[in-house]
């Protein structure tokens, strides 16, 4: 049995969808105040926009390609006790009745401490029972390392330049020197400059690639642990069968990322907000981290989300095919089994 010291996981990660006005407007309901909003427009091809509190409002990147921060005055203006404001940009809040979904993590606001545990300075927004990190640093040219502030060894971060440059992201599966980039389809390749040794408990590496360590350069890191019955990253490997894969979390899961590594794929993104059912295909209503087209609803890519983890009801390689790799974050609706040791079931 999984227990977990979280039996409210909203309060920590949310889904939340909405419809635009083409006016500011703001998003309740989401159960915390976000640190890193994750935005992506259902109904047409548009930006993903990503903000967060240490960058600041209206700050943007975008998962789909290597474009550096843009400032949009009419993204994500605001940060709220339940959620959050957007205004009437394309990306966020267009109106004619655009369908929107929003994920949702919660740090430690805009309040960063000084991180001096690696050889170069961090400042790290944290939360210390989600085990979820925001962190900020400058590159300096050299092999380097941050502190990160997690309680212990990261299992899954995403590293991207403010400036032009790919998103990497690393998956406690991977080995020193392997990473995969969100905005490719691309399988996980290795590279000595990027991460070139294993993060610990207090640091992550880097070597001298200009995407993750340039001189004078800023970055933003996001770095997440592990949390029994809340968060799970990790790997399987598909069976190409229709009675596929079941990959145990000890939760609920609201949200699950596949992406196969083992050769070329989409970022697959599914949630209860957007398909809240286990239907006749499953949840299969899916966003691509890596493209900016619209939500894609096939029978053919079926995830089941069931009271303790995801099942693949597929023959599809792009989530399960056979002898295939695949890498996966997920996030709680519910624990397994909560604090309380009472059961929290799927319906």
């Amino acid at each position: 049995m999984a227990y977990t010291t979280i039996n409210k996981s909203s309060d920590y990660f949310n889904n939340k969808i909405y419809t635009g006005t083409g006016s500011s407007q703001a998003i309740t309901g989401v159960g915390h105040q976000p640190d890193l909003v994750w935005i992506k427009q259902r109904t047409g091809s548009t930006e993903h926009i990503l903000t967060d509190a240490v960058r600041g409002v209206t700050k943007a990147l975008n998962t789909n390609d290597n474009t550096a921060e843009d400032a949009i005055s009419n993204a994500l203006t605001a940060f709220g006790t339940d959620g959050f404001t957007v205004g009437g940009n394309n990306s966020t809040g267009a109106g004619s009745g655009s369908k929107y979904a929003s994920w949702n993590w919660k740090a430690n606001g805009s309040s960063t401490v000084t991180n001096n545990d690696g050889a170069n300075v961090s400042y790290v927004s944290y939360n210390s029972t989600s085990q979820f990190s925001i962190i900020r640093y400058a590159g300096t040219g050299s092999a380097t390392n941050i502190g990160h502030g997690l309680n212990g060894t990261p299992d899954c971060f995403i590293t991207k330049s403010l400036s032009a440059s790919d998103w990497h992201l690393w998956n406690n599966s991977f080995t020193a020197n392997q990473r995969i980039k969100i905005n490719s389809t691309g399988g996980v390749t290795t590279n000595t400059s990027i991460f070139p040794t294993l993060p610990d408990a207090t640091r992550i590496y880097f070597g001298t690639g200009g995407d993750v360590n340039q001189s004078g350069v800023q970055y933003i890191c996001y770095a997440w642990k592990n949390v029994t019955g809340y968060s799970k990253f990790g790997s399987y490997v598909g069976n190409g069968n229709a009675d596929g894969v079941f990959i145990y979390t000890g939760f609920k899961p609201a949200f699950v990322m596949v992406k196969k590594t083992s050769s070329t794929s989409g970022w697959y993104m599914n949630d209860t907000a957007r398909d809240p059912f286990n239907g006749q295909y499953g949840n299969d209503a899916s966003l691509f981290a890596n493209t900016n087209g619209a939500e894609f609803t096939s029978s053919s890519l079926n995830i089941d989300m069931l009271s303790n983890g995801f099942k693949l009801v597929t023959t599809n390689s792009e989530v399960n095919g056979d002898t295939y790799t695949y890498i996966y974050m997920a996030f709680a609706s519910a624990p397994l089994v909560g604090s309380n040791n009472v059961p929290a079931t799927a319906r």
